[in-house]
């Protein structure tokens, strides 16, 4: 049956153009994003893993042999790799807590209706925008074992004395480089949580008789559990991932038994640059970045359990809210 020449063919609704040009929009906004996933993220990964099975030295691809797990087996029967493990979780217990807590006790000050609390914020938050190295040289000099500032001001009360900052003690001495420069970051964060408190359950807690640390306790505490939680585990990662401050702190990598880095901050991150760059091991130390992605995998995977326990997550029948 033909159509008449006066009757119109029928419009496509206005809600199916609109919904087309919304979702070309979206994927128009993802796909940059979209395609650095995938050839800065996935496909490193994969040619990272296919690396770890293979001898290659960095420079010649004709002489790669596949090695099938030998690279993985071999790192537990390093010596090195155990030993740098060790001081990774020490400098971990060292800094990961220190920094959380200095942290999250300067934001309760600063949170405070002071007068130029703005001021303090700005100028706590200062050290987190100084570049890495430009810190690390700061503080070279002023941990410097024999014409440094601290150990000068010491001098003063103790004469003669000469702390090895950056040898004896140099994990004491990195762990107060990184907690300096990270202070004001974890600072802004947890500045963040406290102000997202709504300000009625700290007022009807005082009007029922509860004290500053009544409040603090059973209110505040609880509520920045979350913040906590995210820190801990940002703090997590990052502190097995250092790298920057004990290559600065020491003298660069010089070969496979000669180490600049002190051994008290040869970190597992050094010993996996100094595979990769100083040894030519690209293969090893590719795997060996891999064990570590699992090993932090693994604790991060377990501190995500944990979180039941001590997250504090709305009163929902699961979790109870706080008591």
């Amino acid at each position: 049956m033909a159509i008449p020449d006066n009757v119109s063919a029928p419009r496509k609704p206005r809600s199916l153009n609109r919904a087309k040009r919304r979702s070309r929009t979206f994927y128009a906004f993802i796909t940059p994003w979209l395609l650095g996933l995938i050839f800065l993220t996935v496909i490193p990964l994969i040619f990272g893993f296919a690396i770890s099975l293979t001898n290659y030295d960095g420079l010649n691809l004709f002489s790669v042999k596949f090695m099938g797990i030998q690279n993985y087996t071999r790192a537990f029967s390093d010596e090195y790799v155990g030993f740098s493990f060790g001081r990774t979780l020490l400098w971990t217990v060292f800094n990961l807590p220190l920094s959380l807590g200095l942290s999250f006790l300067l934001a309760l000050i600063l949170n405070q209706d002071v007068k130029g609390r703005g001021f303090f914020r700005t100028l706590y938050y200062l050290p987190s925008v100084i570049p890495a190295v430009a810190g690390v040289t700061i503080w070279k000099i002023m941990l410097d074992k024999n014409n440094g500032f601290l150990n000068g001001a010491i001098n003063l009360f103790h004469p003669g004395i000469s702390v090895g900052w950056l040898t004896t003690y140099a994990l004491q001495g990195m762990t107060a480089i990184a907690v300096w420069s990270g202070l004001g970051g974890g600072m802004v964060i947890f500045l963040a949580g406290l102000q997202n408190i709504p300000d009625e359950l700290v007022e009807a807690a005082k009007i029922d008789g509860a004290n500053t640390w009544q409040v603090f306790r059973y209110i505040t505490l609880p509520l920045m559990t979350p913040v906590i939680f995210f820190q801990l585990i940002m703090g997590l990662i990052g502190s097995f991932q250092q790298l920057v401050y004990p290559l600065l702190l020491g003298a660069g990598i010089t070969g496979a038994q000669n180490y600049a880095v002190p051994r008290s901050i040869y970190l597992f991150m050094i010993k996996t640059y100094e595979e990769i760059f100083g040894n030519q091991r690209y293969g090893y130390g590719t795997a060996l970045l891999w064990l570590l992605t699992i090993g932090v995998t693994v604790l991060t995977l377990v501190v995500f359990w944990s979180q039941k326990f001590w997250v504090y997550q709305g009163d929902s029948p699961e979790t109870g809210g706080p008591s």
